[in-house]
């Protein structure tokens, strides 16, 4: 049972990401997380309100089992595969989101300053979570894709658009976390 609740060494989880990209190209098939956003919308009659969602979903439906298979396998893994010390954090990390005032993430994925029920309710949360939001939302269709799609199936495929999104995804994770979220926090 270890070998569930634990962590796998990054080279299994990147040969396995490698084979399924093998299976996708072979198929001709390409992999992203947003574009399920777009499908959603074009099945729910959003091409009745813009052009961008007029396009045959039916061909997407696989994509749609790989999000439910996110949502599932997430829930699985978190109510019943994971162990108290799945998160490590380096304690120089630790101290510098203390320095900024962010607590320490105590095993959890998020930490509570920013995204307890008291945070995300409160103006500044708000904001945050509003301001994330747009950014997401407009950033994802102008990239021509989000930072799933652009850095596996893109860059397996060889796309110099691609890169170029992955090396502005970088520099902009870079600058959120040196430059922006001491300034909020």
């Amino acid at each position: 049972m270890e070998l569930f609740t634990g962590t796998w060494h990054w080279a299994i989880s990147g040969f396995l990401i490698g084979l399924i990209m093998l299976a996708l190209t072979y198929f001709g098939k390409t992999f992203g997380m947003s574009s399920n956003l777009r499908t959603m919308c074009s099945m729910f009659g959003g091409k009745k309100f813009s052009d961008y969602f007029n396009f045959d979903w039916r061909e997407q439906k696989w994509n749609l089992a790989v999000v439910l298979g996110s949502i599932v396998g997430g829930y699985l893994a978190i109510h019943f595969l994971s162990s108290e010390n799945i998160l490590q954090l380096n304690p120089k990390t630790i101290a510098l989101l203390q320095e900024i005032g962010i607590d320490n993430p105590n095993g959890n994925l998020q930490p509570e300053t920013i995204f307890s029920l008291s945070s995300v309710f409160s103006l500044k949360g708000f904001l945050i979570l509003l301001g994330g939001g747009f950014l997401i939302g407009f950033g994802t269709p102008y990239a021509g894709g989000c930072t799933s799609g652009h850095a596996i199936s893109g860059l397996s495929n060889l796309q110099l658009p691609s890169l170029i999104a992955v090396i502005g995804f970088f520099l902009g994770g870079l600058l959120m976390v040196h430059v922006i979220i001491p300034l909020i926090f």
